[in-house]
Order: C-alpha cells, then structure tokens, then sequence
C-alpha cells in the first residue's frame, strides 16, 4: 500500500511536470525592437582605418589566418578568408600548427595551406598581418606564442568574434582597449583586469591589435582592413560585390543580451527532440566562401538542426577563391531530413539576413532571434 502511494506520488509529480513545463517555457510577449545603432563620426573611423594601415611598404602585404587544427569557427574563417582574397590587395595564406585538416566548427574541414614551420621559413620578416578566428577553447600554446612572435616582428594582430580569448591568452589584450563576443567580455574582464573594454563598438583598434565583436562583425572589420591596405576605392567595391552598404565600427552593445526569453528558447529547443532535423547543404565547384559560412550557421545555431555539408562522391571541392574544403558526406548517401539550395553566389553577405526570415518560418521567430543573438547580428525580427 505504502510502495503504491509512493508511485502514485511520483506520478502525480512526473504529470505536473509535464503539464507545466509548456507554459513555462511558452514564448512571451516579443521585445520590444531596439533602435540601429548610430554611425560612427567620420573623424573616429578615419582615425580606426589609419590605425589598422600596414606599417612595412609593400605593394602586397602578408596576411596569415591562423587556424587551430583541432576547433575554428565556420562562419568567424571563411568570412575572413572570403573578404580578402575577393578584395586582392594582399598575399593572404591560412596557417595551422600542423599540415593536416583543419577541423571548423560547425561545419566541415578545410586543409591549410602552410603550417605554422612552413610560413615562417618563407617569412621570417613575419606577416604584416595575422587574423584569429574564434578556436574553442582558445589556449592554444603554440598559437599564443606563435601570436606574440609575430607581433614582435611588428604584424598588426586582428581577433574575429571570440579569437579575442586566443588573443588574450597570448596576453595581447593587456593593458589595451578592446572589444568581443557579448557572451565572451565578463571573462575577459575578469581574465584580464587590465583591459578596457569599449562598449557600442563593432571593432577597435590599439596599439597594433584589433578585437571585434560578434560572428558578423568580422566582414565589417575585414572590409575595413581592406580600405587600410588597398583604400576607399577598393573597399566599395568589394562591399558592393558583397552586399555591404556600411562598414563602420557601429555597434549597440545593449541589443545583444541574454535574456529569459532567450534562455526559455534554448530549454525549450533542447527538449523538444521531435523537431529535431538533419539539414544537408550542397558543396558545388566555387561555392563562396562568405555564404557558405553564414548558411551553415544560420542553421547550426538554432539547437534544432545538425548541418552536413554535401559534395559528390565526398570528394574535396575548391571553393570561389582555391580553398580545399572536405564536405562532411557524400551527396549520393547521406541520409537528411531537408536539403537546402548551395551557398548563393551574388551578395553573399546578405545571406543571414535573407535566412532568417525562412529559419524563423521553418522553425520559429525565437528561434530565428537565438540565431541572430548568437551570430551578434543586429537583425528587426520581421519573419517573411
């Protein structure tokens, strides 16, 4: 009698439970929009662009992206990747630790084009410039040494997103003004008492060292890197083809909050595995760069969708620019829920923008503004 009072107990609690959890974690009322951030003044930004021109002359200064080979984030590389080789105002080379493939995340693996050994015998004046996308967990020790040693032969530094944890680790973040992922500044102030950190800055530029913010920030930052080397002439024309209309550092730091809404969404994605799909993105000979990462992440982030990159036979396809990338699986067996159209090839940075109205569609609107929140992406939340 005692035993099946206990179970009765238990069940009633077990019912409850489900009952409530629905309406616990119900969407609420939608927040209220926030207004687009202000421009910045064209005397700050000149001063920004004069801080990121390269030190050395050179009618083509060197460019490493540093990838870790084991974690670098999709959309944080290939944006970087796609900006400059389009723009072609400098010699542009993705460095690893080791010649073996570089593992993004998430998302399929690409193979480097030097190792860290290789780079700096062919340079050993050391790159003008190195990027760093977010590498998770971002301690690298042979990058963070690696990182200090070209800065001490005089490259500018320039962090994408949380590569501002890799660059702090190297302990390039004391003592500087800086900027980084939302989800990311508490650490760094904590982990590094020294550094200022600018709010409503979408990048910022010191002493040689550049940090910026979310995941789309870092085509802004790359076409500004782009008007330092190559000027204004060249910066526009690379964001026309692109689909940019402004790269300034503009940025609303208090846009890009968690809030309970937020995390109601995220509980709730993760329990609800019924919705829960696998989304094929076809790899074609040429694919951009630049779309590619923003697609894949597009739906990556929803906590709904795994994402497999798709190229026939599984075999390596050559992106817009010559990158080497290793799709997931092959085109012909890979078992998926939903297969969505290649990467677009016009106005590529456009893409999250034009994505999330469908992700909020197939999905629905909080789910869309996790994506848009995570990415750091000021988006109005207008489904289509």
């Amino acid at each position: 009698m005692r035993k099946r009072a206990i179970f009765a107990g238990i069940g009633v609690i077990v019912l409850a439970a489900l009952i409530a959890t629905p309406i616990l974690l119900a969407p609420g009322a939608p927040a209220a929009a926030m207004p687009p951030a202000e421009p910045v003044a064209a005397d700050e930004q000149a001063a920004t662009i004069a801080a990121m021109r390269p030190t050395r002359p050179s009618d083509r200064p060197v460019i490493a992206i540093i990838a870790w080979n084991q974690a670098t984030e999709l959309s944080d590389f290939f944006s970087a990747y796609g900006v400059l080789k389009r723009a072609d105002v400098a010699e542009v080379t993705v460095v690893a630790e080791r010649a073996e493939p570089v593992q993004l995340y998430p998302g399929p693996k690409i193979t480097p084009e030097a190792t860290i050994a290789d780079f700096d015998a062919q340079h050993p004046e050391g790159a003008d410039y190195v990027v760093v996308p977010a590498m998770d967990p971002g301690t690298d020790q042979v990058i963070a040494d690696w990182l200090v040693a070209q800065r001490s032969k005089g490259a500018k530094i320039i962090s994408i997103c949380n590569g501002s944890r890799m660059i702090g680790f190297a302990g390039l973040l004391d003592g500087r003004r800086a900027t980084g992922h939302w989800s990311a500044v508490a650490e760094l102030r904590e982990k590094h008492p020294t550094m200022t950190f600018v709010p409503d800055r979408r990048y910022v530029v010191d002493d040689g060292v550049a940090t910026s913010t979310g995941i789309t920030a870092n085509i802004p930052i790359m076409l500004a890197l782009v008007e330092a080397i190559g000027g204004r002439a060249v910066a526009e024309r690379t964001a026309a083809e692109l689909g940019v209309a402004s790269w300034d550092a503009r940025h609303r730091s208090a846009g890009f909050e968690l809030t309970l809404e937020h995390k109601k969404t995220f509980i709730r994605n993760a329990l609800t595995f019924w919705r829960r799909e696998t989304v094929g993105i076809p790899l074609e000979q040429g694919v951009d760069e630049v779309a590619l990462g923003l697609l894949v992440d597009a739906y990556a982030r929803t906590n709904l969708a795994s994402v497999v990159t798709l190229g026939a036979g599984g075999a390596p396809v050559r992106s817009r620019h010559g990158l080497l990338i290793l799709p997931d699986r092959p085109s012909e067996s890979a078992r998926i829920d939903r297969l969505l159209p290649p990467p677009p090839t016009e106005a590529p940075a456009q893409t999250l923008e034009n994505e999330l109205p469908v992700v909020a569609e197939r999905y629905d609107l909080p789910t869309a503004k996790i994506v848009a929140l995570v990415m750091e992406y000021p988006w109005t939340g207008v489904a289509r």
